[in-house]
């Protein structure tokens, strides 16, 4: 785990693929990326997630105040994302936008799935980045933060993220996937809690 940036608003992060979020549900793993902030940033307040086997950007608040207006932001939808996949197969055109709704799949959990009666409104651009022989590389903005959404809305296109535990054909480790989810949040931007200036931040994807 690397610091991004720090100052007395804020504590920026690149989390590393397999590290949780938040500490698991007893008596799972309690090593996660809140619990190693605060034992350097004892002041540190979460603001969002990122899945386990994801890797890239995370905010934390360094008062309650800064927790409360960078939570608005996320809640109003004022706060940018980017995201860069690797993608099995060869994606058609350029670039689109999934408009699917999702839902939690509640016999098989923690899985999420596309779900028109019952789901909850999901919003994801796509833009093609690279092709490669077998996969496509590309860059996916949010507009929802609905649980697992950019893995499901792949999977609705047609084309997996490589290395998906969940919802690929194989099986993380397979040496036609990579060792990991191939999915890193590489963009945030948003208004500073303290005179409400736009910053954003970035670091490099690592496959």
């Amino acid at each position: 785990m690397r610091l991004v940036h720090l100052d007395a608003s804020l504590v920026v992060i690149n989390k590393p693929s397999g590290l949780h979020s938040v500490p698991a549900k007893p008596p799972g793993p309690q090593d996660c990326a809140e619990a190693r902030v605060r034992a350097v940033f004892p002041e540190a307040r979460s603001v969002h997630r990122l899945d386990r086997d994801t890797s890239g950007l995370m905010v934390y608040a360094r008062s309650a105040l800064a927790q409360r207006h960078l939570g608005w932001q996320f809640e109003r939808r004022q706060v940018s994302k980017g995201y860069v996949a690797r993608v099995a197969g060869c994606v058609a055109g350029e670039a689109g936008r999934i408009d699917l709704p999702l839902a939690c799949d509640w016999p098989n959990r923690p899985r999420q799935m596309v779900c028109r009666e019952r789901g909850r409104a999901a919003l994801t651009d796509w833009r093609v980045i690279a092709r490669e022989a077998d996969a496509t590389r590309l860059a996916l903005a949010p507009h929802t933060g609905r649980s697992h959404q950019l893995r499901v809305h792949c999977l609705a296109l047609g084309h997996p993220i490589l290395g998906d535990p969940l919802y690929g054909d194989r099986a993380p480790g397979d040496a036609a996937l990579g060792p990991r989810l191939q999915l890193h949040a590489e963009r945030i931007g948003f208004r500073h809690p303290i005179g409400g200036a736009h910053v954003s931040f970035e670091v490099p994807t690592p496959f």
